[in-house]
């Protein structure tokens, strides 16, 4: 039987792929001396790298006279108190690099750089998210001298409804794991073209990079469920889209791309007849909800393959395993959606909702088609949530 899969494709992606990690990269790392120890430490450690075409230059700054390369992709600030900050990435900035600017004290420094005249961009100012529930650890405070009053913002007596109050935070493993993830998003939202590079190259990029392209890839095969009408021709395309996912995954995580395990994922990958019989099965059961079961089929079991490398490859697994995980993966996504149970609940769900709505919800699927692929992808998005959600309740249900 001939898999619905360009096995030819998958090869010459896997290459472009391998070719677009190895690009070369330079990195200049700026370190406030005014900066809380353990930020300096976590950015230091973050941008270490053995990859051979990664260039990292650190420095040390004390005032606006902070070195960095002119031959940059990229800068990051490790801030702290000194004044200067927002002047430093304003000029960075102007060179034409793309500047992070990582710290424990955001309230601190986005206000210091704001009334120097340098504001720094939302966007670029990166630190650790205080959530309800957060344990926070209070840090020492800095010790600032009587020669470095007039330069620096003096640390207030401790107040919990004030924010300054709480800086610098100190960085937990909750924290440290939290700006790790932000710098990661970061650098994959900066460099669309380099990002697997980055990833490559450092660490704390690889699940931000991942997460993202199986973001991007369920989506994309929720529009094709979506959006094509003729019967077994979204399959090449979902299928294609999976097994450029995983090697963009397994790329991520510096796994060696060989011919004979790309031929091994190419198969796996292509033998997803699963997921068209499900949908098959569901749309004989909901026909008026059929553009959304195709979606929903689309979306999840492509999501469901994706994190599972992820995490895979997140706790040390390599290629040679990869293959079976991913295919035990996509079962179980779409094991729910088979049985005839998942199938009488997503049939009630929609009895609920009434026939105008049902209407209405056609009505509303069929012109976001009209209008644009990312109001269809949205609309697909939805529809796979219902149908996740009718699964959810047959499993509970059974048990």
């Amino acid at each position: 039987m001939k898999l619905p899969i360009d096995v030819m494709a998958v090869f010459q992606e896997a290459m472009d792929v391998d070719a677009a990690r190895s690009v070369p990269l330079c990195v200049s790392v700026l370190l406030d001396d005014t900066a809380p120890a353990d930020l300096m430490a976590h950015v230091r450690s973050s941008f270490a790298s053995a990859s051979p075409q990664a260039r990292v230059s650190v420095n040390y700054f004390t005032d606006g006279s902070a070195v960095f390369d002119p031959r940059s992709d990229m800068a990051v600030i490790a801030a702290g108190v000194t004044p200067e900050v927002g002047a430093i990435a304003a000029r960075i900035r102007e060179a034409g690099i793309p500047v992070m600017v990582a710290t424990t004290l955001p309230e601190l420094v986005s206000a210091t750089a704001r009334e120097a005249g340098y504001p720094i961009p939302e966007g670029d100012l990166l630190s650790p998210e205080l959530k309800d529930g957060s344990v926070l650890m209070l840090a020492q405070p800095l010790e600032i001298t009587k020669e470095d009053a007039d330069r620096m913002v003096p640390y207030t007596e401790f107040d919990g409804t004030d924010p300054f109050s709480l800086e610098p935070y100190a960085l937990t493993e909750e924290f440290a794991a939290d700006l790790s993830r932000k710098m990661g998003e970061w650098v994959v939202a900066a460099f669309k073209q380099k990002r697997l590079a980055f990833a490559q190259a450092f660490d704390f990029v690889r699940r931000p990079l991942s997460s993202e392209s199986v973001r991007a890839t369920s989506i994309q095969n929720a529009g094709v469920g979506l959006v094509v009408v003729i019967p077994g021709a979204d399959m090449p395309i979902m299928t294609l889209n999976q097994a450029k996912m995983i090697l963009q995954i397994a790329a991520a995580y510096g796994q060696p791309l060989t011919a004979e395990r790309v031929k091994e994922l190419a198969a796996v990958v292509g033998g997803a007849f699963a997921c068209r019989t499900v949908a098959r099965q569901l749309v004989g059961v909901v026909p008026a909800l059929g553009w959304a079961i195709k979606a929903a089929i689309g979306y999840s079991g492509t999501a469901a393959m994706g994190y599972a490398a992820i995490e895979y490859f997140e706790h040390g697994g390599n290629m040679a395993g990869l293959a079976g995980v991913v295919s035990e993966a996509r079962a179980k996504a779409v094991s729910a959606a088979e049985s005839t149970r998942a199938g009488r609940v997503a049939k009630a769900t929609v009895d609920e909702v009434g026939s105008q709505a049902r209407k209405a919800a056609a009505d509303k699927a069929k012109e976001a088609v009209k209008s644009a692929p990312g109001k269809a992808f949205s609309a697909a998005r939805r529809a796979a949530a219902t149908v996740a959600s009718a699964a959810e309740r047959a499993s509970k249900a059974e048990r």
